[in-house]
């Protein structure tokens, strides 16, 4: 019973809040998020990585690693995307990779990862994050647009808190307290924000093509975390951070991709990233629970 107890005390704050989105999105179609999106994009979410890499107790060894194991679920991600994609016949195969490739492990992933295992499973998430952050503004955008553009990776402040925490881990500083109590403030601010915006973004977007996003979709929210558990097997993980890993492995196909395609993809293509965003996150209200319960009872 204690184990139901504490899933319901993860999980029921995240949708709750998601669910507020929802309803405001629904009761106001025309709801200006442009401030959420600029305050997340250029302070809080820098905050958010500050916090969560340098005032949270993991260790460069465990950032370097966890980085590391992600970036091999990446590939992973990757490849099943590549596969499925080609099986459908998709034209464009490179531009709708990126909701295969990048889940939600920052709206999601991190809040869900901290109620469940606390500061230091907030800090392993984090790690995970940032690599996918990284990947949004490097990988994502040359795919979406098929060409690398250098200078939205300078113009992008959370590149340069991933720059600051990496260096504040590895030479073993401790941040000074007004800057944690800052940016404390600012991550849960700004988790509370981007929850919210998940839901009023799940009334704006729509399902184009249901079939093919279902099928999209598994691959995202069961694959996942079936790839989760491949890794932690393989490289023998446990405790905290192996359930953390799988955690962010299982989440849905993250909004920012649907935001960084509107700029740079066809419409089509666009259309079709936001019906696997939908789907795969309404889905996730099933699969999620499962997940972190086995995280909770095997992984604590």
């Amino acid at each position: 019973m204690e184990i139901y107890l504490k899933l319901f005390e993860v999980l029921f704050p995240v949708f709750f809040v998601v669910g507020i989105g929802y309803y405001l999105g629904k009761n106001n179609p025309k709801i200006d998020t442009s401030f959420i999106t600029n305050f997340a994009a250029n302070i809080g979410t820098p905050g958010m990585i500050i916090y969560a890499l340098t005032s949270t107790g993991i260790s460069f060894d465990i950032f370097k690693n966890y980085f590391g194991y992600y970036l091999i679920a990446i590939i992973a991600f990757t490849i099943i995307g590549i596969i499925f994609l080609f099986f459908i016949k998709t034209k464009d195969i490179i531009r709708e990779l990126p909701p295969f490739i990048m889940p939600n492990t920052g709206n999601m992933g991190l809040p869900i990862c901290l109620f469940a295992y606390g500061s230091q499973g907030l800090g392993v998430a984090a790690a995970i994050s940032t690599l996918i952050i990284l990947c949004h503004f490097t990988l994502g955008i040359f795919l979406a647009d098929r060409k690398f553009n250098i200078n939205v990776i300078l113009k992008n402040p959370p590149f340069y808190a991933i720059i600051i925490s990496v260096f504040f881990l590895y030479f073993k500083i401790n941040v000074p307290i007004f800057v944690e109590n800052t940016t404390f403030l600012l991550m849960y601010a700004t988790i509370f924000l981007i929850l919210m915006s998940l839901g009023i973004a799940l009334t704006r977007l729509k399902v184009f093509s249901f079939k093919k996003a279902f099928i999209s979709s598994i691959c995202r929210v069961i694959l996942g975390p079936i790839v989760g558990l491949l890794l932690i097997k393989y490289f023998n993980l446990e405790g905290f951070a192996a359930g953390a890993l799988l955690i962010q492995c299982s989440m849905p196909s993250a909004v920012l991709t649907y935001l960084v395609g509107s700029i740079y993809s066809p419409k089509k293509i666009v259309d079709s990233i936001a019906s696997m965003i939908v789907v795969s996150t309404v889905m996730s209200f099933i699969t999620i629970p499962i997940v972190v319960f086995f995280a909770l009872k095997y992984f604590n």
